[in-house]
């Protein structure tokens, strides 16, 4: 890409920490951008998949607690409309009414599939926050059933976190591959560690599956041969 563009488009600052980290060879800062991308693409499946088995996790143990399929859609005028949250301005029920309303200009069908599956990864984060888990009796720690005893809520919502923060970075493209102003992949390779702890923690059975989508590590190797 010409500098022109490149500082137009892509902007100064943000190149401007791979030229430093490539000790201003423009070749090499080039390509240690394109190799944070291809890191960033790499992490993407185990994140999305990681998501989607987190949400219908959560989804089954709820329909449980209230004996609803429709317990999402339900749920707006019970637990998600109690005045113990609004402090957090009511966030669960404007989430799933914001999705609600999005249907209705598509002229798409409101179904609990249809909630569920279009939630943020912030949606099912909350509901380990500590005024949402209180309301579900406790109930959404039963989606990491294997996990250990030293685990908790607070630990848990965590973890989550982290992972919902590193996904924003990822699907960005940031800088995965720093440490100050230097190529250092060390949290990129922590993160990593936490996703298969949290898929373990859910079913270890799971893991063969995302062992098969899973080319972080040889990522890595590439960006650090740059």
């Amino acid at each position: 890409m010409k500098i022109n563009l490149r500082d137009k488009y892509l902007s100064k600052p943000r190149y401007d920490r791979y030229l430093l980290a490539g000790r201003n060879d423009h070749e090499r800062a080039g390509n240690l951008y394109h190799a944070n991308i291809a890191l960033s693409k790499a992490f993407h499946p185990l994140i999305s998949q990681f998501e989607v088995v987190l949400r219908n996790s959560i989804d089954s143990i709820l329909r449980e607690l209230f004996m609803d399929r429709n317990w999402i859609i339900n749920e707006k005028l019970g637990f998600m409309s109690d005045e113990s949250l609004r402090k957090s301005n009511f966030y669960l029920r404007k989430c799933v009414e914001a999705v609600e309303n999005k249907s209705r200009k598509a002229r798409l069908p409101i179904t609990n599939a249809k909630i569920v599956s279009d939630q943020t990864f912030g949606f099912w984060t909350a509901i380990f926050e500590p005024a949402h888990y209180r309301l579900l009796q406790g109930q959404p720690i039963k989606v990491f059933k294997h996990k250990p005893s030293i685990e908790n809520r607070a630990s848990i919502y965590g973890r989550l976190e982290m992972i919902r923060n590193f996904r924003n970075r990822v699907n960005h493209c940031e800088p995965l591959c720093f440490h100050a102003n230097h190529i250092d992949c060390s949290h990129a390779l922590a993160m990593r560690i936490n996703l298969y702890k949290m898929i373990e923690w859910i079913d270890p059975e799971l893991f063969p599956f995302f062992a098969g989508i899973d080319n972080v590590e040889e990522s890595i190797d590439q960006l650090l041969d740059v």
